[in-house]
């Protein structure tokens, strides 16, 4: 009966480590969109509020120097203001219809025009830009920095590696497909990129109900 009291306690001990990774794994902020290489696209961004006491109050999203990207238009968003920073191009570009550019975009920021916009504890919110020419490689990286309502700041800025874990603030990161390739339907639902915490909850719950199950079992085994 000790030997199963311990193992017990080990499995729940397990189980609440489990989902105490779970859930920081998910909490990160992410760029997703349908876009092309050397095409256009609408990428959004999944803010979350880390924070226990403090709100997202605004959000600035880097736009690569050596890969510029000549054109970016915000959509509109009710109580954030989006402002749209350019820098000069070292040589003129031409843009689709032939005209030529002399500025690309090096960043968007948006600012919550006071408290009830902002996104508070335990909420996320997303925004969302229509881009282009979108670079032509496999993935964009897209450093992203989140201010708190308490002067804290996150930059998720850091590189992902191929085989490595992921890093504590990873750089939203876009992936782009080769022009020309359409979408095609997925056969079966894509595996989650990150742990579910509410699918890992569920199976801790279910653990501790099963370990109580067999410990009553023993001691009723045991009085008679």
């Amino acid at each position: 009966m000790r030997k199963l009291i311990h193992t017990s306690a080990a499995i729940i001990a397990a189980a609440t480590a489990a989902v105490a990774l779970a859930a920081p794994a998910a909490a990160h902020v992410r760029a997703t969109g349908d876009a092309t290489q050397g095409g256009w696209g609408v990428v959004t961004f999944r803010v979350p509020t880390e924070s226990d006491t403090a709100s997202t109050t605004d959000v600035l999203v880097t736009l690569p120097d050596d890969q510029p990207i000549l054109s970016v238009s915000t959509q509109p968003k009710v109580g954030w203001t989006a402002t749209v920073t350019k820098k000069k191009l070292a040589t003129p570009a031409k843009d689709d219809d032939g005209n030529e550019v002399t500025e690309y975009v090096s960043s968007i920021e948006w600012k919550a025009t006071g408290p009830q916009s902002a996104i508070a504890p335990g909420q996320f919110d997303t925004f969302a830009i229509s881009a282009g020419p979108l670079p032509k490689t496999d993935e964009l990286a897209l450093p992203t920095t989140q201010t708190y309502s308490d002067g804290k700041v996150v930059n998720w800025n850091q590189k992902s590696a191929a085989g490595q874990p992921e890093p504590e603030h990873p750089a939203p990161t876009l992936t782009l497909k080769p022009a020309g390739q359409t979408a095609a339907a997925p056969a079966a639902a894509p595996a989650p990129a990150a742990p579910s915490w509410t699918g890992v909850a569920a199976l801790a719950v279910s653990v501790v109900a099963l370990l109580l199950g067999i410990a009553n079992l023993a001691l009723l085994r045991r009085k008679n």
